[in-house]
């Protein structure tokens, strides 16, 4: 069976056991937006202690505020939130390769010319964070009144630290 056979099949038993949902485009009810990376080992509801419902968890390679902010954008103007916490981690993926290591790997196994693209590596854990939450803070397509924090979180404590 496929991974995506697996995801079928785990939803099928999920819905089987689903009560009354709270329907199509609810606010979040902590009007929250965490933005984060996709690592699989990071789990947000149990790490950041959400329910159902009470944020918007924006996901990417690293966590990284240039590619959340489309999504930011939404989260703000049409759902309500008011409060942004950035949060990378320790071990990212992000902080081993440069954008060439990725382009010949594109190249060698596939063929094709990703140059065009900045994947947005990072050297320094704790100035991404840095950045982002300047760079969010900086935008005009940001609230001037929106609340945003940057946060490291360890993978191997499981705790968050914040970045000042």
């Amino acid at each position: 069976m496929s991974a995506i056979d697996d995801v079928i099949h785990a939803n099928e038993r999920f819905a089987s056991g689903a009560g009354e949902t709270r329907g199509a485009q609810s606010p979040p009810s902590r009007k929250l937006a965490i933005l984060t990376c996709m690592d699989a080992l990071i789990l947000p509801g149990e790490a950041f202690g959400l329910e159902e419902g009470d944020a918007h968890v924006i996901r990417n390679a690293g966590g990284l505020a240039k590619e959340g902010l489309r999504s930011l954008v939404l989260s703000q103007r049409m759902l309500g939130t008011d409060a942004i916490a950035v949060i990378h981690h320790t071990d990212c993926g992000m902080l081993t390769f440069e954008n060439e290591d990725v382009h010949a790997k594109v190249k060698d196994e596939l063929g094709a010319d990703s140059s065009g693209i900045d994947f947005m590596p990072f050297s320094d854990l704790e100035q991404s964070v840095r950045d982002d939450v300047e760079f969010l803070k900086g935008s005009p397509l940001i609230a001037d009144d929106t609340e945003i924090r940057g946060f490291v979180y360890d993978v191997s404590s499981r705790r968050l630290r914040e970045v000042g």
